[in-house]
């Protein structure tokens, strides 16, 4: 057990990349040798999505000032039991989702946090309503990107970060004819899916969300997630959580519509013989790095910049530059972290002749006479 303990809310599931959305990631090695992927901020987000078939989407040209890769969260009630998330298709959500606290598969991958996407399509200041879909802003935006299927996926994912489970959006696009629907799930922006401009609380709880389900490597990890929405109303816990998820990853907290910055912090270290396909946080990454998972800007530890919840369950508020932030707060199940020793050569680990994760000798041979996998 690592540390403190954070109890544990909201599971989902990363997911494996859509090649046809052109995931650029460049997969590279810290300073201290932990395997990580940098992508530019045309690259950035992997966030996750409520049952959702393993995807990867991303806002590429993010909101001019607004950089805003999203995440397809889960929402809903607590749940007696927590089981296995099956992936279902693209934009399917499962009902049972809201009953088994979030259970879901994510996969928004890194490749999204620019330069335009919802300030530019008019929905932040029109807010998340049928008339902010019905403004002509938003068509052109849809229209403009790299392709349709692109503005769908990044669609989904604001919709499901943004309203509760049971709401939807629909909008048909004026140009092709073709009818889209988009279904909520986390619910962490109430104003601004009535039809309001998104409060600065709606930004950062948002932006937090997405930062939290960055996916870096399009593999499937399950994650819990804690926090507060807009309104402070805390993200309901499942009753197993506690046990299935005991260590201890990070915090994520920023504002992605006014250009503030997006920041990630950890709760723990790796140590040299761990690694994880969840990297953004959970790492040895020095204070100030931001070569990991840009535009991810890595403050260091948590407890540094955070003051935790008075129920000590997550953290409550994160300070950086003097500005105060609504943070979210994650956890892993400690099988996902993975450890040179345990027999089985991850594709986080290396050959070798050592007992590091990247020279692993005992699980993945030499390198010269290094097994087939």
């Amino acid at each position: 057990m690592r540390g403190w303990h954070l109890p544990v809310h909201r599971v989902v599931r990363y997911g494996r990349d859509l090649r046809q959305l052109r995931l650029r990631l460049l997969v590279v090695r810290s300073a201290q040798g932990r395997f990580h992927a940098s992508v530019s901020l045309s690259q950035m987000m992997s966030l996750g999505g409520v049952r959702m078939k393993t995807q990867t989407s991303f806002l590429g040209r993010v909101a001019a000032g607004m950089c805003f890769g999203l995440f397809l969260g889960a929402g809903g009630c607590v749940g007696s039991e927590l089981e296995e998330p099956v992936p279902l298709e693209q934009g399917e959500l499962s009902q049972e989702a809201t009953t088994t606290n979030g259970l879901s598969t994510n996969g928004l991958s890194t490749n999204g946090l620019s330069t335009n996407g919802l300030s530019t399509n008019g929905l932040s200041t029109n807010g998340l309503s049928t008339n902010g879909l019905l403004a002509s802003s938003f068509s052109r935006w849809f229209n403009a990107n790299e392709s349709t299927a692109y503005s769908d996926m990044v669609m989904k994912y604001v919709v499901a970060c943004a309203l509760p489970a049971g709401r939807a959006r629909t909008w048909t696009n004026p140009v092709t004819g073709v009818g889209y629907s988009w279904p909520g799930m986390l619910g962490l922006a109430p104003a601004w899916a009535n039809g309001s401009p998104a409060t600065v609380a709606e930004q950062q709880v948002v932006s937090a969300c997405l930062a939290a389900h960055v996916n870096k490597f399009g593999m499937s990890v399950s994650i819990s997630v804690r926090g507060r929405d807009a309104v402070g109303v805390a993200i309901p816990v499942a009753s197993r959580e506690d046990t299935l998820f005991t260590e201890q990853e990070g915090c994520f907290f920023g504002n992605l519509f006014n250009g503030a910055g997006i920041f990630v912090g950890h709760d723990s270290l790796l140590n040299r013989a761990e690694s994880t396909a969840r990297a953004c946080g959970l790492s040895a990454q020095v204070s100030g790095g931001s070569t990991e998972c840009p535009p991810l800007y890595h403050v260091g530890s948590c407890a540094s910049v955070c003051v935790l919840d008075e129920t000590r369950a997550f953290w409550k508020n994160c300070v950086v530059n003097g500005v105060s932030f609504v943070p979210l707060t994650t956890r892993l199940r400690p099988q996902d972290i993975y450890r040179c020793g345990d027999g089985t050569c991850q594709f986080t680990e290396s050959c070798g002749t050592g007992g590091t994760y990247n020279s692993c000798a005992s699980d993945c041979s030499s390198c010269g006479a290094r097994s087939a996998p």
